[in-house]
Protein backbone atom coordinates (compact mmCIF):
# COMPACT_ATOMS: atom_id res chain seq x y z
CA UNK A 1 0.00 0.00 0.00
CA UNK A 2 1.11 3.55 -0.75
CA UNK A 3 0.16 6.60 1.34
CA UNK A 4 -0.47 10.26 0.57
CA UNK A 5 -0.99 13.39 2.63
CA UNK A 6 -4.58 14.61 2.64
CA UNK A 7 -4.46 18.10 1.16
CA UNK A 8 -1.92 20.31 2.88
CA UNK A 9 -2.59 18.67 6.24
CA UNK A 10 -0.29 16.39 8.18
CA UNK A 11 -2.72 13.46 7.93
CA UNK A 12 -1.59 10.52 5.80
CA UNK A 13 -4.21 8.25 4.22
CA UNK A 14 -3.89 5.05 2.25
CA UNK A 15 -4.10 5.57 -1.52
CA UNK A 16 -6.93 3.04 -1.53
CA UNK A 17 -9.67 3.55 1.07
CA UNK A 18 -12.37 1.06 1.95
CA UNK A 19 -15.96 2.35 1.94
CA UNK A 20 -19.23 0.63 2.82
CA UNK A 21 -21.88 2.63 0.97
CA UNK A 22 -24.66 0.38 -0.42
CA UNK A 23 -23.04 -2.79 0.93
CA UNK A 24 -22.79 -3.12 4.71
CA UNK A 25 -26.11 -3.39 6.47
CA UNK A 26 -27.88 -3.57 3.13
CA UNK A 27 -26.61 -5.55 0.13
CA UNK A 28 -24.50 -8.16 1.89
CA UNK A 29 -24.77 -10.15 5.10
CA UNK A 30 -22.71 -9.41 8.22
CA UNK A 31 -20.32 -12.34 7.75
CA UNK A 32 -19.47 -11.26 4.21
CA UNK A 33 -19.07 -7.64 5.26
CA UNK A 34 -16.64 -8.61 8.00
CA UNK A 35 -14.66 -10.72 5.52
CA UNK A 36 -14.31 -7.67 3.26
CA UNK A 37 -13.14 -5.46 6.14
CA UNK A 38 -10.59 -8.12 7.09
CA UNK A 39 -9.38 -8.28 3.49
CA UNK A 40 -8.94 -4.51 3.44
CA UNK A 41 -6.87 -4.60 6.62
CA UNK A 42 -4.76 -7.47 5.27
CA UNK A 43 -4.14 -5.47 2.07
CA UNK A 44 -2.71 -2.57 4.06
CA UNK A 45 -5.72 -0.24 3.84
CA UNK A 46 -5.81 2.04 6.87
CA UNK A 47 -8.48 4.53 5.75
CA UNK A 48 -12.11 3.52 6.17
CA UNK A 49 -15.04 5.62 4.99
CA UNK A 50 -18.70 5.42 5.97
CA UNK A 51 -21.65 7.71 6.77
CA UNK A 52 -24.50 7.77 9.24
CA UNK A 53 -27.03 7.64 6.40
CA UNK A 54 -25.65 4.43 4.89
CA UNK A 55 -28.27 1.73 5.57
CA UNK A 56 -29.84 4.25 7.98
CA UNK A 57 -26.92 4.02 10.46
CA UNK A 58 -26.41 0.24 10.17
CA UNK A 59 -23.28 0.58 8.01
CA UNK A 60 -21.44 2.50 10.73
CA UNK A 61 -22.26 -0.24 13.24
CA UNK A 62 -20.98 -2.95 10.89
CA UNK A 63 -17.73 -1.05 10.39
CA UNK A 64 -17.37 -0.47 14.12
CA UNK A 65 -17.62 -4.20 14.77
CA UNK A 66 -15.18 -4.94 11.96
CA UNK A 67 -12.50 -2.59 13.27
CA UNK A 68 -12.93 -3.47 16.95
CA UNK A 69 -9.68 -4.75 18.40
CA UNK A 70 -7.49 -3.00 15.83
CA UNK A 71 -4.88 -0.50 17.02
CA UNK A 72 -6.90 2.73 16.82
CA UNK A 73 -3.88 4.94 16.15
CA UNK A 74 -3.13 2.92 12.99
CA UNK A 75 -6.51 3.70 11.40
CA UNK A 76 -8.11 6.73 9.79
CA UNK A 77 -11.88 6.51 10.25
CA UNK A 78 -14.06 8.88 8.26
CA UNK A 79 -17.79 9.37 8.47
CA UNK A 80 -20.34 11.98 7.42
CA UNK A 81 -23.32 14.01 8.58
CA UNK A 82 -26.18 15.65 6.67
CA UNK A 83 -28.69 13.19 5.24
CA UNK A 84 -31.84 12.07 7.10
CA UNK A 85 -31.40 9.27 9.63
CA UNK A 86 -33.51 7.54 12.27
CA UNK A 87 -37.22 8.36 12.04
CA UNK A 88 -36.24 11.27 9.74
CA UNK A 89 -37.89 14.01 11.77
CA UNK A 90 -37.29 17.72 11.13
CA UNK A 91 -34.06 17.77 13.15
CA UNK A 92 -32.80 14.39 11.90
CA UNK A 93 -31.14 15.96 8.88
CA UNK A 94 -29.00 18.86 7.69
CA UNK A 95 -26.09 20.81 9.17
CA UNK A 96 -27.70 22.52 12.13
CA UNK A 97 -25.81 22.60 15.42
CA UNK A 98 -28.34 20.20 16.95
CA UNK A 99 -28.07 17.63 14.19
CA UNK A 100 -24.27 17.82 13.90
CA UNK A 101 -23.59 17.41 17.63
CA UNK A 102 -26.14 14.64 18.13
CA UNK A 103 -25.08 12.83 14.96
CA UNK A 104 -21.41 12.92 15.89
CA UNK A 105 -22.10 11.44 19.32
CA UNK A 106 -24.25 8.70 17.77
CA UNK A 107 -21.58 7.92 15.15
CA UNK A 108 -18.94 7.60 17.86
CA UNK A 109 -21.08 5.03 19.65
CA UNK A 110 -21.74 3.00 16.52
CA UNK A 111 -18.10 3.12 15.41
CA UNK A 112 -16.94 2.14 18.92
CA UNK A 113 -14.37 4.90 19.08
CA UNK A 114 -13.77 8.07 21.07
CA UNK A 115 -12.85 10.19 18.05
CA UNK A 116 -13.46 10.49 14.31
CA UNK A 117 -10.38 11.21 12.23
CA UNK A 118 -12.28 12.91 9.40
CA UNK A 119 -15.81 14.24 9.89
CA UNK A 120 -17.42 15.33 6.63
CA UNK A 121 -20.40 17.48 5.70
CA UNK A 122 -22.10 15.06 3.32
CA UNK A 123 -23.68 17.87 1.29
CA UNK A 124 -23.96 21.65 1.49
CA UNK A 125 -26.96 22.82 3.53
CA UNK A 126 -28.52 25.93 2.02
CA UNK A 127 -31.08 26.15 4.85
CA UNK A 128 -28.61 26.68 7.71
CA UNK A 129 -26.17 29.58 8.18
CA UNK A 130 -22.69 28.32 7.36
CA UNK A 131 -21.40 30.05 10.51
CA UNK A 132 -23.66 27.84 12.64
CA UNK A 133 -22.36 24.72 10.90
CA UNK A 134 -18.71 25.60 11.35
CA UNK A 135 -19.22 26.74 14.94
CA UNK A 136 -20.58 23.27 15.74
CA UNK A 137 -17.70 21.61 13.89
CA UNK A 138 -15.23 23.79 15.82
CA UNK A 139 -16.70 22.68 19.14
CA UNK A 140 -16.30 19.02 18.16
CA UNK A 141 -12.68 19.63 17.16
CA UNK A 142 -11.92 21.47 20.41
CA UNK A 143 -13.52 18.64 22.40
CA UNK A 144 -11.24 16.11 20.67
CA UNK A 145 -14.15 14.19 19.19
CA UNK A 146 -13.13 15.15 15.64
CA UNK A 147 -9.56 15.60 14.40
CA UNK A 148 -10.08 16.90 10.86
CA UNK A 149 -12.99 18.14 8.79
CA UNK A 150 -14.05 17.51 5.22
CA UNK A 151 -16.94 18.10 2.85
CA UNK A 152 -18.54 15.98 0.16
CA UNK A 153 -19.84 17.07 -3.24
CA UNK A 154 -19.46 20.78 -2.50
CA UNK A 155 -19.03 23.18 -5.41
CA UNK A 156 -15.88 25.26 -5.81
CA UNK A 157 -17.64 28.34 -4.44
CA UNK A 158 -18.95 26.43 -1.42
CA UNK A 159 -15.50 25.01 -0.71
CA UNK A 160 -13.98 28.48 -0.73
CA UNK A 161 -16.67 29.82 1.62
CA UNK A 162 -16.14 26.89 3.96
CA UNK A 163 -12.37 27.26 3.89
CA UNK A 164 -12.62 30.93 4.82
CA UNK A 165 -14.75 30.09 7.86
CA UNK A 166 -12.45 27.21 8.82
CA UNK A 167 -9.57 29.67 8.94
CA UNK A 168 -11.67 32.05 11.03
CA UNK A 169 -12.51 29.28 13.52
CA UNK A 170 -8.94 27.91 13.30
CA UNK A 171 -10.06 24.37 12.47
CA UNK A 172 -8.61 22.00 9.84
CA UNK A 173 -10.82 21.68 6.73
CA UNK A 174 -8.71 19.34 4.60
CA UNK A 175 -10.78 17.31 2.15
CA UNK A 176 -13.60 17.01 -0.34
CA UNK A 177 -15.26 13.73 -1.28
CA UNK A 178 -16.66 13.83 -4.81
CA UNK A 179 -17.61 11.25 -7.37
CA UNK A 180 -14.70 10.99 -9.81
CA UNK A 181 -13.80 8.48 -12.49
CA UNK A 182 -12.91 8.21 -16.17
CA UNK A 183 -16.54 8.86 -17.13
CA UNK A 184 -17.40 11.47 -14.48
CA UNK A 185 -14.92 14.35 -14.37
CA UNK A 186 -17.00 17.29 -13.16
CA UNK A 187 -14.47 18.28 -10.46
CA UNK A 188 -11.57 18.92 -12.80
CA UNK A 189 -12.31 22.43 -14.07
CA UNK A 190 -13.34 24.24 -10.86
CA UNK A 191 -13.41 22.05 -7.74
CA UNK A 192 -9.84 20.79 -8.05
CA UNK A 193 -8.32 24.28 -8.58
CA UNK A 194 -10.34 25.66 -5.65
CA UNK A 195 -9.28 22.72 -3.48
CA UNK A 196 -5.63 23.18 -4.38
CA UNK A 197 -5.87 26.86 -3.52
CA UNK A 198 -7.50 26.14 -0.15
CA UNK A 199 -5.36 23.13 0.77
CA UNK A 200 -7.98 20.40 0.37
CA UNK A 201 -7.32 16.95 -1.11
CA UNK A 202 -9.90 14.73 -2.80
CA UNK A 203 -11.02 11.38 -1.41
CA UNK A 204 -12.98 10.18 -4.40
CA UNK A 205 -15.89 7.76 -4.50
CA UNK A 206 -17.00 5.55 -7.37
CA UNK A 207 -13.62 5.27 -9.15
CA UNK A 208 -15.01 2.36 -11.18
CA UNK A 209 -18.35 4.09 -11.88
CA UNK A 210 -20.38 1.67 -9.75
CA UNK A 211 -18.89 -1.26 -11.63
CA UNK A 212 -19.36 0.04 -15.17
CA UNK A 213 -15.59 0.46 -15.64
CA UNK A 214 -15.00 -3.21 -14.86
CA UNK A 215 -16.46 -4.05 -18.27
CA UNK A 216 -19.04 -6.46 -16.86
CA UNK A 217 -21.95 -4.52 -18.36
CA UNK A 218 -22.12 -5.25 -22.09
CA UNK A 219 -23.88 -3.14 -24.73
CA UNK A 220 -27.14 -4.64 -25.89
CA UNK A 221 -27.25 -7.14 -23.01
CA UNK A 222 -29.18 -7.12 -19.70
CA UNK A 223 -27.15 -6.44 -16.53
CA UNK A 224 -25.60 -9.56 -14.98
CA UNK A 225 -27.65 -11.18 -12.21
CA UNK A 226 -26.56 -9.98 -8.78
CA UNK A 227 -24.84 -6.84 -10.13
CA UNK A 228 -25.43 -3.37 -8.72
CA UNK A 229 -27.72 -2.55 -11.65
CA UNK A 230 -30.16 -5.20 -10.41
CA UNK A 231 -30.07 -4.10 -6.75
CA UNK A 232 -33.40 -2.68 -5.64
CA UNK A 233 -31.94 -1.19 -2.45
CA UNK A 234 -30.50 1.82 -4.25
CA UNK A 235 -27.68 0.44 -6.35
CA UNK A 236 -29.68 0.33 -9.57
CA UNK A 237 -30.62 3.99 -9.27
CA UNK A 238 -27.02 5.16 -8.95
CA UNK A 239 -25.65 3.27 -11.93
CA UNK A 240 -28.44 3.82 -14.46
CA UNK A 241 -26.98 6.94 -16.08
CA UNK A 242 -23.91 4.97 -17.20
CA UNK A 243 -25.79 2.02 -18.68
CA UNK A 244 -26.30 3.46 -22.15
CA UNK A 245 -25.00 1.44 -25.07
CA UNK A 246 -22.92 4.38 -26.32
CA UNK A 247 -21.11 4.46 -22.95
CA UNK A 248 -20.73 0.70 -22.66
CA UNK A 249 -19.36 0.45 -26.19
CA UNK A 250 -16.70 3.02 -25.33
CA UNK A 251 -15.81 1.21 -22.11
CA UNK A 252 -15.17 -1.97 -24.13
CA UNK A 253 -12.44 -0.04 -25.96
CA UNK A 254 -10.53 0.21 -22.69
CA UNK A 255 -10.02 -3.58 -22.51
CA UNK A 256 -6.92 -3.69 -24.74
CA UNK A 257 -5.49 -0.61 -23.03
CA UNK A 258 -5.76 -2.27 -19.63
CA UNK A 259 -4.20 -5.45 -21.00
CA UNK A 260 -1.36 -3.43 -22.48
CA UNK A 261 -0.69 -1.96 -19.01
CA UNK A 262 -0.90 -5.38 -17.36
CA UNK A 263 -3.97 -4.36 -15.37
CA UNK A 264 -7.57 -5.44 -15.07
CA UNK A 265 -10.13 -2.85 -16.16
CA UNK A 266 -10.99 -2.17 -12.51
CA UNK A 267 -7.34 -1.67 -11.61
CA UNK A 268 -6.90 0.67 -14.57
CA UNK A 269 -9.91 2.72 -13.45
CA UNK A 270 -8.68 3.07 -9.86
CA UNK A 271 -5.14 3.85 -11.00
CA UNK A 272 -6.50 6.50 -13.39
CA UNK A 273 -8.07 8.61 -10.62
CA UNK A 274 -4.86 8.37 -8.59
CA UNK A 275 -2.93 10.05 -11.41
CA UNK A 276 -4.61 13.33 -10.44
CA UNK A 277 -2.19 14.96 -7.97
CA UNK A 278 -5.07 16.49 -5.99
CA UNK A 279 -6.53 13.03 -5.32
CA UNK A 280 -5.29 11.68 -2.01
CA UNK A 281 -7.27 8.43 -1.94
CA UNK A 282 -9.75 6.40 -4.00
CA UNK A 283 -12.57 4.65 -2.15
CA UNK A 284 -13.34 1.10 -3.17
CA UNK A 285 -16.34 -0.91 -2.04
CA UNK A 286 -16.71 -4.66 -2.16
CA UNK A 287 -19.22 -7.42 -1.74
CA UNK A 288 -16.50 -10.10 -1.85
CA UNK A 289 -12.98 -10.13 -0.36
CA UNK A 290 -11.43 -10.97 -3.73
CA UNK A 291 -12.66 -7.63 -5.08
CA UNK A 292 -10.62 -5.88 -2.40
CA UNK A 293 -7.51 -7.90 -3.21
CA UNK A 294 -7.84 -7.09 -6.91
CA UNK A 295 -8.49 -3.36 -6.62
CA UNK A 296 -5.72 -2.59 -4.12
CA UNK A 297 -3.21 -3.56 -6.80
CA UNK A 298 -3.87 -0.14 -8.34
CA UNK A 299 -1.94 1.51 -5.50
CA UNK A 300 1.39 2.90 -6.65
CA UNK A 301 0.65 2.31 -10.36
CA UNK A 302 1.89 5.03 -12.72
CA UNK A 303 0.16 5.42 -16.08
CA UNK A 304 2.22 6.99 -18.85
CA UNK A 305 1.05 9.96 -20.91
CA UNK A 306 0.42 7.89 -24.03
CA UNK A 307 -1.91 5.57 -22.12
CA UNK A 308 -3.78 8.49 -20.56
CA UNK A 309 -4.24 10.01 -24.00
CA UNK A 310 -5.48 6.70 -25.40
CA UNK A 311 -8.03 6.47 -22.57
CA UNK A 312 -9.34 9.94 -23.40
CA UNK A 313 -9.64 9.01 -27.07
CA UNK A 314 -11.47 5.76 -26.26
CA UNK A 315 -14.04 7.60 -24.12
CA UNK A 316 -14.44 10.66 -26.31
CA UNK A 317 -18.05 11.84 -26.43
CA UNK A 318 -19.30 10.07 -23.28
CA UNK A 319 -17.32 11.82 -20.53
CA UNK A 320 -19.33 14.14 -18.22
CA UNK A 321 -17.25 17.16 -17.23
CA UNK A 322 -19.74 19.99 -16.69
CA UNK A 323 -19.30 21.28 -13.10
CA UNK A 324 -23.02 22.10 -13.02
CA UNK A 325 -23.61 18.35 -12.75
CA UNK A 326 -22.27 18.35 -9.16
CA UNK A 327 -25.03 16.77 -6.99
CA UNK A 328 -26.94 19.10 -4.68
Amino acid sequence: MEFRRLGRSGLSVSEISYGNWLTHGSQIEEEQAQACIKAALEAGITTFDTADVYANTAAESVLGRGLAGQRRESLEIATKVFAPTGPKGPNDRGLSRKHIIESCNASLRRLQTDHIDLYQAHRFDKTVPLEETFSAFADLVHQGKVLYLGVSEWTAEQIMRGAALAREFRIPLISNQPQYNMLWRVIESKVVPASEQEGLGQIVWSPIAQGVLTGKYKPGQPPPAGSRATDENGGARTVTRFLRDEVLERVQKLEPLAAQAGLSLAQLAVAWVLQNPNVSSAIIGASRPEQVHENVKAAGVKLDDDLLKAIDEALEGVVVDDPRETPV
